[in-house]
C-alpha cells in the first residue's frame, strides 16, 4: 500500500472516530434524559430531564472533541520536534 493511502486510511479512521464519538455521546445523553422523563418520573417532568440529559449530551460530545484534538496536535507537534530536531 502506497504512503499516500496508508495516509488517507489513518485519516479517514481519525475524522471518522470524532464523528461518531460526538454523535453518540449526543444520543447518550439524550437517551438517558428519555428514560428519566418516562421510566423513573412516570412523565411528569416530560420535557425537562430529555433537555437536560441532551445539553449534557452535547457537552460530553464537544469535550471529547476537544479532548481528540488536544491529543492529534500534541502528536503532532511531537513528531515534528523529531522529524527537525535542530529546529528550536
Amino acid at each position: 500500500m502506497s504512503d499516500f493511502k496508508k495516509e488517507m486510511m489513518f485519516l479517514l479512521g481519525h475524522y471518522g472516530h470524532i464523528g461518531i464519538t460526538f454523535v453518540a455521546a449526543i444520543f447518550i445523553g439524550l437517551g438517558a434524559g428519555i428514560y428519566l422523563d418516562q421510566k423513573v418520573f412516570d412523565g411528569r417532568t416530560a420535557p425537562w430531564f430529555t433537555f437536560i440529559g441532551l445539553a449534557f449530551g452535547i457537552a460530553a460530545g464537544f469535550k471529547s472533541l476537544f479532548d481528540i484534538l488536544w491529543r492529534s496536535s500534541k502528536q503532532m507537534e511531537d513528531k515534528t520536534d523529531k522529524d527537525e530536531p535542530f529546529a528550536k
